[in-house]
Protein backbone atom coordinates (compact mmCIF):
# COMPACT_ATOMS: atom_id res chain seq x y z
CA UNK A 1 0.00 0.00 0.00
CA UNK A 2 1.58 3.25 -1.16
CA UNK A 3 -0.03 6.47 0.11
CA UNK A 4 0.68 9.71 -1.72
CA UNK A 5 0.68 12.50 0.87
CA UNK A 6 0.42 15.24 -1.75
CA UNK A 7 -3.07 14.02 -2.49
CA UNK A 8 -4.15 14.84 1.09
CA UNK A 9 -2.32 18.17 1.51
CA UNK A 10 -5.34 20.36 0.58
CA UNK A 11 -7.18 18.81 3.55
CA UNK A 12 -4.25 18.54 5.96
CA UNK A 13 -2.87 22.08 5.71
CA UNK A 14 -6.06 23.87 6.91
CA UNK A 15 -6.46 21.32 9.72
CA UNK A 16 -2.87 21.84 10.87
CA UNK A 17 -3.30 25.63 10.77
CA UNK A 18 -6.56 25.40 12.74
CA UNK A 19 -4.96 23.08 15.30
CA UNK A 20 -2.04 25.43 15.97
CA UNK A 21 -4.30 28.51 16.04
CA UNK A 22 -6.62 26.89 18.58
CA UNK A 23 -3.64 25.73 20.66
CA UNK A 24 -2.05 29.19 20.56
CA UNK A 25 -5.24 30.96 21.57
CA UNK A 26 -5.90 28.50 24.42
CA UNK A 27 -2.31 28.89 25.64
CA UNK A 28 -2.55 32.68 25.50
CA UNK A 29 -5.89 32.66 27.34
CA UNK A 30 -4.61 30.34 30.09
CA UNK A 31 -1.49 32.43 30.66
CA UNK A 32 -3.44 35.71 30.65
CA UNK A 33 -6.23 34.69 33.06
CA UNK A 34 -5.95 33.25 36.53
CA UNK A 35 -9.53 32.11 37.24
CA UNK A 36 -10.95 28.86 35.88
CA UNK A 37 -14.25 27.03 36.39
CA UNK A 38 -12.47 23.78 37.19
CA UNK A 39 -8.82 23.03 37.89
CA UNK A 40 -5.76 25.25 37.97
CA UNK A 41 -3.44 26.89 35.47
CA UNK A 42 -0.97 23.98 35.61
CA UNK A 43 -3.74 21.44 35.02
CA UNK A 44 -5.06 23.27 31.95
CA UNK A 45 -1.58 23.78 30.56
CA UNK A 46 -1.00 20.03 30.81
CA UNK A 47 -4.38 19.29 29.22
CA UNK A 48 -3.78 21.48 26.17
CA UNK A 49 -0.17 20.34 25.74
CA UNK A 50 -0.89 16.62 26.09
CA UNK A 51 -4.17 16.79 24.18
CA UNK A 52 -2.93 19.20 21.52
CA UNK A 53 -4.83 17.48 18.71
CA UNK A 54 -7.92 19.70 19.06
CA UNK A 55 -9.11 17.80 22.15
CA UNK A 56 -7.09 19.69 24.78
CA UNK A 57 -7.95 23.23 23.67
CA UNK A 58 -11.59 22.32 23.05
CA UNK A 59 -11.83 20.81 26.56
CA UNK A 60 -10.39 23.99 28.02
CA UNK A 61 -12.88 26.25 26.26
CA UNK A 62 -15.82 23.95 27.03
CA UNK A 63 -15.03 23.07 30.66
CA UNK A 64 -12.27 25.25 32.10
CA UNK A 65 -12.68 28.76 30.74
CA UNK A 66 -14.24 31.14 33.26
CA UNK A 67 -17.05 33.33 31.91
CA UNK A 68 -15.88 36.92 31.51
Amino acid sequence: MNIDIQEYLPLLIPLIIAEFALFGYALWHILKHSNYKHGSRVLWLLVIIIGMNFIGPILYFAVGKEEE
